[in-house]
């Protein structure tokens, strides 16, 4: 019989452990939050049933020190640790070290996280299930010859990538020889330095593509929903900056496709919880699979507003042993936008802007909902990512739904720091992101333009 979790031990901080404590109150369990010294004087430590410090500042020494968080869950009697998203949750070591103190690791299992975070062992096993996957290497680049000897196969341009890890970190791109020669190099070094691992590998880089990722659950007795789409093509720098339900490209005989190549990446993986299989989408309307990002999503509340649904209280419920509240995958309805808001300067190379929040008043009304642990007087550290809030909109239709989010922005009032909120309007109010055109790469290309734009108001 399996155990039920009863004291879960949230490893994380901001807006995503503030979603985990209220989903533990909603599911009846005791939330006790870990916390940096940093974070202690936050809405988080406030609301958590109880709360434990973990260490100093710096993430190494806390949010990403293994030994404090299991010292941590020892010392407050836990029996289950949420990691949320970011930080230890997509590390196998950690999970599989919960599981040994038995401590429930509320995600999938360690074998899983390893398995699908090495991106090359994860490309091979997409391939032997029949999930179509973007033309590339037969898995790891030992040398610079092999490298080059893959790139003449596979065709520029090519895109190189670090096998562990995410987050466009050991990511560059190669037109020519010596490009590839130049940035195998700078994507190695990067690699090993954010994920202790400089592998990487090479696959074909298609420059005008959609990023669109399926949000996927998945119990303990196989069962597998799809739960919708999201288009994360709006980014600057690989990273995402605008995320939409359903996806502006999509028709239901590729929705159907996509779905189910998620559901096998699930089913071959082995996947228990919450997870999302990510693709890029050809203008031929050809997909990829890309990677599985083995955790909760940044943009998972897009999904929980376009099905109706709870993610991170369905993770606990799941980890608990109950089976998926589903019968049948579940499709978007209406629209749902979400604007990721940064404490950062576009207009000075996106650099971080930590402060303290003289103003921060959020926009109200419906269709709009905002995730964040920010309040007038808190301290944007400048130990953590940047992102203070999530804006999140909804609403029958996209262009009802664009229209309620540049209001959403405008009516978003922060002073203290800097943020991204001008340049969130100025690609939300653009022709281009308006008629659904705007792929990977378009912010990019753009965004002197839309620099221009944000500056002129």
């Amino acid at each position: 019989m399996l155990r039920r979790v009863n004291r879960v031990l949230i490893a994380n901080r901001g807006e995503i452990a503030l979603r985990i404590i209220k989903a533990c109150r909603n599911t009846g369990k005791t939330s006790i939050l870990a916390y940096s010294k940093a974070d202690k004087n936050t809405i988080p430590v406030e609301e958590a049933d109880e709360s434990i410090c973990i260490g100093p500042p710096p993430a190494q020494q806390s949010y990403l020190s293994i030994p404090a968080l299991l010292t941590a869950a020892r010392l407050t009697m836990a029996d289950g640790i949420h990691p949320g998203y970011g930080f230890l949750s997509e590390n196998g070591t950690f999970a599989r070290l919960c599981e040994e103190r038995g401590l429930i690791f509320i995600g999938p299992r360690a074998e899983t996280i390893w398995e699908m975070g090495d991106k090359a062992r994860a490309r091979s096993l997409m391939k032997s299930v029949g999930v179509p996957v973007i033309p590339g290497s037969d898995g790891i680049i030992h040398s610079e010859e092999e490298g080059l000897e893959a790139a003449r196969r596979i065709g520029y341009p090519v895109l190189i990538k670090a096998s562990a890890g995410g987050g466009g970190k050991g990511m560059r791109e190669a037109d020519n020889e010596e490009e590839l020669k130049k940035n195998m190099k700078e994507a190695s070094t990067e690699a090993l330095k954010a994920f202790s691992n400089g592998d990487i590998y090479l696959e074909r880089f298609f420059r005008k593509v959609h990023h669109v990722e399926v949000q996927i659950m998945a119990d303990r007795e196989g069962h597998v929903a799809a739960l919708g789409e999201r288009d994360c093509s709006s980014q600057r720098n690989h990273q995402k900056m605008i995320e939409e339900s359903p996806s502006p490209i999509m028709d239901e005989a590729l929705r159907e496709k996509m779905e189910e190549a998620a559901k096998k990446a699930a089913r071959a993986s082995n996947y228990v919880g919450a997870g999302t299989v990510e693709f890029i989408v050809t203008p031929d309307r050809d997909f990829y699979f890309m990677e599985m990002n083995t955790r909760i999503q940044v943009e998972h509340g897009v999904t929980e507003e376009a099905t109706g649904t709870q993610l991170v209280e369905t993770m606990i419920r799941i980890a608990d042993g109950e089976s998926l509240p589903w019968k049948e995958d579940l499709t978007p309805h209406g629209w749902t936008m979400e604007c990721r808001i940064n404490a950062e300067n576009p207009f000075r190379g996106f650099a971080p802007s930590p402060g303290r929040l003289l103003t921060f008043e959020v926009p109200k009304g419906e269709g709009i909902r905002v995730d964040t642990a920010m309040r007038r007087g808190a301290e944007i550290s400048p130990f953590y990512d940047s992102m203070i809030a999530k804006l999140i909109v909804h609403d029958d239709t996209r262009e009802k739904t664009r229209k309620k989010m540049k209001e959403a922005l405008s009516a978003f009032h922060i002073e203290g720091v800097s943020t991204n909120i001008p340049l969130q309007k100025a690609i939300i109010s653009s022709k281009a992101f308006a008629e659904g055109g705007v792929d990977t790469t378009y912010v990019e290309r753009h965004l002197k333009e839309f620099l221009q734009s944000a500056e002129n108001g």
